[in-house]
């Protein structure tokens, strides 16, 4: 693959303080980034725009419905790319580091590249010790049901155009991440994790940050890997 067409999808709910960094970090080479504004009541939009982002609005409050909503945006276009890179708007992520995340689909031919937050690289506070837990417990079913080699499910994640569409993606809030993991685990994907920075994001996490938000995705999680598991 020369010269591919890379498109990024940011969802994004009130992230008017770290928007404009994501969009700023993000490598020269990418042909489009698209912010969806998932029903955001400060100036996320409005700070995205200025700092050249396509903006979009989901107005039904979900992760999942605001990657689905940047995928039809992408699907409605006369050409298609293809690689779609996903990340997170709170500027915890590291935008620079799209370059190293999508080399293994440029030069291998890898299909499904998961951005891993490895403690060595985590900032001190970065991930709370409920997404630590979680994270473990997800992926280490995983390995148990599907001898998967995940040891994350960072949000930072890039695929190939053909086969985010062959994966039929359709969770709505918070088990995106997982689904997309699981999918390409039962259909075969070629993947490879590489190591990411992370730090601390700008403001309060929305799931993360909340007993409430912290428990729904805990079982969100479990559920599409129970499921997966008995299929």
């Amino acid at each position: 693959m020369t010269n591919p067409l890379i498109k990024v999808i940011i969802p994004a709910y009130n992230e008017q303080d770290s928007i404009a960094n994501v969009i700023n970090d993000i490598p020269k080479n990418v042909q489009e980034v698209i912010v969806v504004s998932n029903n955001s009541t400060d100036k996320t939009i409005e700070n995205a725009t200025n700092a050249g982002a396509t903006v979009l609005t989901e107005n039904k409050k979900g992760y999942g419905y605001a990657c689905l909503k940047g995928m039809e945006h992408i699907h409605n276009q006369e050409i298609q790319p293809d690689i779609v890179v996903f990340l997170d708007g709170d500027y915890s992520d590291y935008p620079e580091q799209l370059t190293e995340l999508v080399a293994p689909i440029i030069q291998n031919n890898i299909d499904f590249v998961v951005g891993a937050r490895v403690k060595e690289l985590r900032e001190n506070g970065a991930m709370t010790p409920q997404q630590i837990f979680g994270n473990w417990l997800a992926t280490f079913l995983m390995k148990v049901f599907f001898n998967a080699k995940f040891s994350d499910l960072g949000p930072f994640r890039a695929i190939k155009y053909n086969k985010l569409l062959a994966l039929k993606m359709e969770d709505k809030t918070y088990g995106w991440t997982v689904e997309m993991q699981l999918k390409a685990l039962k259909q075969k994907l070629s993947y490879i994790e590489i190591p990411v920075k992370y730090r601390n994001r700008i403001g309060v996490s929305k799931v993360s940050g909340t007993v409430k938000g912290s428990v729904m995705a805990g079982i969100k999680i479990l559920g599409w890997i129970f499921k997966y598991s008995f299929k």
